[in-house]
């Protein structure tokens, strides 16, 4: 068979020996571009290591692992040496000389043994523990990743806009310096996925406005994404005339030209605080991955074209040329190379590997030590805040306010927080939420977004990497699967594949389920929340009344600030205003609100009980919380069945103890679940209470699987007061009395 990487390997070396060298691709020398002899030796180095790394990958079968390799992309080198060790980088997947350069340029130590630790998917690989072969560091400003699809570009640009807001609020918690700049690299294929569009969209929407923006999107174009074929050109036609977007072009196969067009670009971003979009002309040698038999979709002719543009051979061809090493030094430094990564191959490989599923999952949640929350402001600072708003506090309020007043008290207490998404300044949110918190703290603090979800999030993500704790708000829960890898993909992940070196702590608000009268239909009123269920390390929380909101916000933001928690905070909408529970007028759905010093709060788990009945436990949330408290009345009064009612609060993960200590205390349980039957959360506590061998009667009542209409039917296929009762009866023996 074919062996693509044993000829690769041996032309370079036969082309350098013969000294035949391609055309140079650029006119612009080393020394024109600012390089120095050593700096230049230095990057050819680079370009070896990355070369014999992916080499030594696809001849390892077996011991290597994700053999996906950079060969054809080593150019990026010159993008490591043109640019700051603290300017953030976000990694194309075949960036390794860039890591490698990098790594160099910070100490140097172990570069390469690091790596081959993560090729070979060991549990000491710095960087991932072993879970996956990523390109990061902690100390150099490199957050790991697994993107593909260009999904890491939103966090791009969130971290960017941290820059200029945390010099604005003077955020004494930012990690990155003032005058910093973000890096961001992927490919040609992935700049055509919605993701990619409209994060590069997102950046130049705000430059327009003159908003500080310093990121440099690198797109490695090697024209081709797999076996497709980018035409020829795209990518100049597709972004050199965008507004807001300043655009340049190198070709990344020339180090020289690839150091001076990134030592411009990053000057233009870190002094206009611009985005800069540097095209960079790159070729793809070898399959896309090792399982990628490349001559099956490429001609040979094509190959050797590919092949005789490799970038090792134009920085050789500069050396041996200028003078600076002999062809024979050149292949010796080549030859030398690859015999030390084989040596520490040989040893990486005998390195202990992750063995059970505790060691895969330490690292889900994050295992960092906790960060100090501040110290919560004094009745001065407070009553400066609310100033003419502070009569509202006297009254009892709906849940809205309650979580209006918790926003303004976090803001006022965590410097490093900021509220941002469509519609929450001026207009305060869709249903006023936000209301009059624009005014209290100002633009900066209080943001309106431009329309994408995937913006949001990648904002969120982005800026936690800054030292912030966003809380973005999501319009409504449909909304979020425009947007759900931002969560899926890229926010849960991060501890995981960083060996809990980076997090991203967010509070993401949505406004979500149903019970929305005649309004909305199934784009408003979306009930499911499996989407957020199954993501590992997330928390799910969802409050039911005014005082829980507040104090469930509060412990969302601490275990965020504290514990670097990705945290999902969904709003019932219909409980927004919602004033009385039992008749109209009984405003028993009202509390007042109390402020953080001095109210009781929820602890993370914590879950609520009405009632201490022993007939009927119903296992409940959001909606069903509140439908449920009218059912127990009704079964109290009129079928004299003792109830209690178990709010649970935290919906992922479930305080699985609790809820097994209140069902076991009740002759019969009943799981009201708003979302639909399939893959609703009653499906996870009657899984709970089959394997905890619980052997009494049990019920559930769900919605229907079905989206949810518009208008008068609006309610029809969810869950009732009235069905809750009927089947409760059932259920305790009291059906027909």
């Amino acid at each position: 068979m074919f062996d693509r990487a044993e000829a690769i390997d041996q032309g370079f070396v036969a082309r350098v020996t013969a000294k035949d060298f391609p055309v140079p691709v650029s006119n612009l020398s080393f020394t024109q571009a600012g390089l120095s002899q050593a700096a230049f030796i230095e990057l050819f180095e680079s370009q070896v290591m990355s070369r014999q790394l992916d080499l030594i990958a696809r001849r390892s079968k077996g011991k290597t692992f994700y053999s996906i390799g950079s060969s054809g992309h080593e150019g990026t080198a010159a993008v490591a040496r043109a640019t700051r060790q603290t300017d953030m980088a976000f990694l194309h997947y075949r960036d390794a000389a860039y890591l490698i350069q990098r790594l160099r340029q910070q100490n140097g130590t172990s570069v390469l043994y690091d790596m081959m630790l993560s090729f070979a998917a060991s549990s000491d690989d710095p960087v991932s523990g072993g879970r996956h072969k990523v390109l990061g560091g902690a100390d150099i400003f490199v957050p790991p990743q697994t993107s593909t699809i260009a999904s890491h570009l939103p966090k791009a640009v969130g971290a960017a806009h941290s820059i200029g807001l945390a010099r604005k609020l003077a955020n004494h918690e930012a990690v990155l310096p003032e005058d910093a700049i973000i890096l961001c690299s992927f490919g040609d294929a992935s700049a055509n996925h919605s993701t990619a569009q409209g994060a590069i969209n997102s950046a130049a929407w705000a430059a327009y406005q003159n908003s500080p923006m310093p990121i440099v999107f690198i797109c490695e174009d090697n024209g081709i994404g797999i076996s497709v074929r980018t035409p020829q050109g795209w990518i100049r036609a597709s972004y050199q005339n965008r507004p807001g977007l300043k655009y340049m072009f190198c070709n990344g196969t020339s180090l020289a030209e690839v150091y001076a067009k990134t030592a411009e670009a990053a000057q233009y971003a870190r002094a206009l605080r611009k985005p800069v979009f540097l095209h960079m002309k790159t070729v793809r040698l070898m399959g896309h991955a090792g399982a990628d038999i490349e001559v099956s979709y490429t001609d040979a002719v094509h190959i050797e074209a590919i092949e005789a543009q490799d970038p090792l051979l134009q920085s050789a061809a500069e050396i041996v040329n200028s003078g600076l090493l002999t062809s024979e030094q050149v292949c010796a430094i080549y030859q030398e190379t690859k015999t030390r990564i084989a040596r520490v191959a040989e040893e990486a490989f005998t390195r202990p590997k992750l063995e059970t599923a505790a060691d895969v999952m330490q690292t889900i949640v994050p295992q960092r030590p906790k960060r100090p929350s501040p110290v919560p402001s004094d009745n001065e600072a407070r009553s400066k805040m609310w100033g003419k708003d502070a009569r509202l506090l006297q009254k009892p309020q709906p849940m809205a306010r309650h979580i209006n007043f918790a926003l303004a008290d976090l803001l006022l207490d965590y410097p490093s927080t900021f509220v941002f998404g469509e519609d929450v300044g001026r207009k305060g949110g869709v249903y006023s939420v936000t209301t009059g918190l624009q005014q209290k703290f100002g633009p900066a603090r209080v943001m309106d977004t431009l329309l994408d979800e995937q913006t949001i999030l990648g904002l969120a993500i982005g800026s936690a990497h800054n030292g912030f704790v966003p809380i973005p708000e999501i319009q409504f829960l449909a909304y979020v699967h425009n947007a759900e890898d931002q969560i899926r993909g890229e926010a849960a992940t991060l501890s995981f594949f960083s060996n809990s070196q980076f997090v991203n702590p967010m509070v993401v608000r949505i406004a979500g389920l149903g019970y929305q009268k005649g309004f909305g239909g199934h784009f408003h009123n979306d009930n499911s929340l499996a989407i957020f269920r199954d993501i590992p390390g997330v928390i799910v929380a969802c409050p039911t009344n005014g005082r829980d909101a507040a104090r469930m916000l509060r412990e969302c933001v601490r275990l965020a600030h504290e514990e670097g928690r990705v945290v999902i905070f969904v709003e019932p909408i219909a409980l927004y205003m919602t004033p009385d529970l039992h008749r109209a007028g009984d405003k028993e759905w009202l509390a007042e609100y109390i402020s953080p010093d001095k109210d009781q709060p929820i602890e993370f788990g914590e879950p609520g009980i009405h009632g201490g009945g022993t007939d009927l436990c119903i296992v409940t949330y959001g909606n069903g919380y509140y439908l449920s408290r009218k059912a127990a009345k009704l079964l109290a009064d009129k079928h004299s069945l003792n109830v209690r009612v178990l709010d649970l609060r935290w919906l992922q993960p479930l305080n699985e103890p609790a809820i097994i200590e209140h069902a076991e205390a009740c002759d019969h349980v009943l799981v009201v679940d708003e979302c639909r039957k399939t893959a609703s959360l009653s499906e996870q506590l009657f899984t709970l209470f089959a394997e905890n061998n619980m052997v009494k009667p049990l019920a559930r009542v769900t919605a229907e699987d079905s989206f949810i209409p518009l208008g008068t039917a609006a309610t029809v296929t969810l869950p009732s007061v009235e069905g809750i009762v009927g089947t409760a009866k059932n259920l305790c023996g009291k059906a027909g009395k």
